[in-house]
């Protein structure tokens, strides 16, 4: 992750996460992560409308030069990104994992502009369609953003955020103790003696 505000909003997901595969979304504290709303965004898993954006921090609207609350997110994306991306939304949700990808903002008239797109599934109440919280920014200072809008973006490559298993157990001390006793031969034991049952062979 390049942006700060992305690192930032992952680390507080995974802390307020901890074992389960995601947070609530009623838990999610603004004030705790006040440095990053104006680069943050909720979508709804509606495929059927295209996900559209429940909240769009101030900065990610400035990208647009508009409101983009209620509108599509898909609908912020070139035609063939849209599958890929339509894919992405899903998986994360279904398999309570992360994403973070680059894309390329297209403007009319100005250079097109590098972004960091981060998303992240919650856990909302049983009669609602699930949602993901994340955040979308450009890389880098540009002097023109929220005066000419991004008309459309591009997905680039991107990278899954799995959460880490969990540790193996470590064996006891008392444990290896144990099987210190026990000699290993690794084939050849041909010129061995046989061992009555229940006895150990001796070192060699």
């Amino acid at each position: 992750m390049k942006h700060p505000s992305s690192r930032e909003l992952f680390r507080y997901w995974t802390e307020l996460r901890g074992p389960r595969p995601a947070p609530q979304r009623k838990e999610i504290d603004p004030a705790a992560v006040r440095r990053v709303l104006g680069d943050s965004l909720i979508l709804s898993l509606d495929p059927g409308t295209g996900h559209p954006i429940r909240l769009a921090g101030t900065r990610v609207c400035a990208v647009f030069c508009r409101e983009i609350k209620d509108t599509s997110f898909l609908d912020l994306w070139d035609e063939e990104s849209r599958p890929l991306l339509r894919s992405l939304l899903l998986i994360t949700a279904e398999e309570a994992i992360g994403v973070v990808a680059g894309a390329v903002g297209h403007t009319l008239a100005e250079p097109t502009v590098p972004l960091e797109m981060l998303l992240l599934p919650v856990v909302t109440e049983p009669s609602l369609r699930g949602q993901l919280i994340g955040i979308l920014a450009p890389l880098g200072n540009h002097f023109w953003i929220g005066v000419t809008p991004v008309e459309a973006m591009t997905l680039g490559a991107f990278r899954i955020l799995r959460p880490e298993p969990p540790a193996l157990a470590r064996p006891s001390a008392r444990g290896m103790r144990q099987l210190a006793r026990f000699t290993v031969y690794d084939g050849g034991i041909a010129d061995k003696q046989p061992v009555a049952p229940g006895t150990l062979a001796p070192d060699p």
